[in-house]
């Protein structure tokens, strides 16, 4: 059954020079060159039936590719389709008809099948009806031939939903990634599993080494009763050095080492007995120990301070 459609009607040929303007929604007819058509009598009576044959109807045919199947029935048998909708929207994106503005989209074979003489549908190419199929043929092959103007045509119901995404990942190629997928998620899985059990027998480890050396029952305890003590290290280490570079000097006579002090994380050393400008020799020592001092002189005392 045909109706009059409310929408302007388009004639989608990848040769045709033409470039569309668009005010609101619009249908498509495909030109013969954007599909694959077969007229075909089967042992079936649903197109339901049909539908699940049409991969293995076009096996042989078809070049590699992605694509999607169709088929409706005529009075004596069945025209069955095979088309790329990525091929179709790319031709529409290249006239200028963005996927959005596509009401339906409907095959030549089910709206021009019946023209009984050629139509030019580009500047060298024309459709002719041949054993009941639709088919394009050169221009040249006949005298002459009106121009196709579909504006008015009657649609039929056979029309067709184009796949935006479906074209991105083939069948074959889905089922790869969903197998490798369940792998992956199988592999993680047993990670989890296996992480999750090692992870018990380190917190088992843990707790029993906290008691075992009566620690905090924290890391976070642990690591700053532990910074405190490296702290202390720290500067215990640095208090031998410095006492081990402030006895290392050797003295002149009547020169003593007359007082060692620690007091708030400074450790001073008082020299009596030397005359200033004898201090250098003492400085010396203490930069070829790499101590970072400052010194001053009070009396006849020099005094040394070393930060811990």
């Amino acid at each position: 059954m045909k109706f009059k459609n409310t929408l302007k009607t388009i004639f989608l040929d990848p040769n045709s020079s033409k470039e569309f303007e668009l005010d609101d929604k619009i249908n498509v007819i495909l030109s013969p060159s954007l599909y694959w058509v077969k007229k075909l009598s089967l042992p079936v009576k649903s197109v339901r039936e049909v539908k699940k044959l049409l991969p293995s109807l076009f096996e042989d045919t078809l070049p590699e590719g992605n694509y999607s199947y169709y088929a409706y029935k005529s009075e004596d048998g069945f025209f069955v389709f095979a088309y790329e909708d990525k091929l179709i929207l790319d031709t529409l994106a290249k006239k200028g008809v963005p996927a959005s503005s596509v009401a339906n989209v409907y095959f030549a074979q089910s709206e021009l099948g019946k023209i009984e003489s050629p139509l030019k549908i580009n500047d060298f190419q024309s459709i002719y009806v041949k054993d009941e199929i639709l088919v394009v043929i050169p221009s040249d092959w006949i005298a002459q031939s009106p121009e196709l103007n579909v504006y008015d045509i009657y649609l039929s119901g056979h029309s067709i939903v184009l796949q935006q995404f479906g074209h991105i990942v083939n069948k074959k190629s889905l089922y790869k990634v969903s197998a490798i997928m369940l792998a992956l998620s199988l592999l993680i899985a047993t990670e989890y599993f296996i992480t999750i059990h090692k992870s018990n027998q380190i917190t088992a480890a843990q707790e029993e080494l906290f008691e075992k050396y009566n620690l905090k029952s924290t890391i976070f305890q642990n690591k700053s009763m532990l910074k405190k003590y490296e702290n202390i290290h720290e500067k215990q280490s640095n208090l031998r050095e410095y006492i081990s570079s402030i006895l290392a000097v050797k003295l002149k006579d009547k020169e003593e080492l007359s007082l060692l002090n620690v007091k708030n994380n400074i450790f001073s050393a008082d020299f009596s007995g030397i005359a200033q400008g004898d201090e250098e020799r003492i400085i010396k020592i203490l930069n070829e120990n790499k101590v970072k001092f400052t010194s001053s002189f009070k009396d006849e005392t020099w005094h040394v301070e070393m930060a811990l």
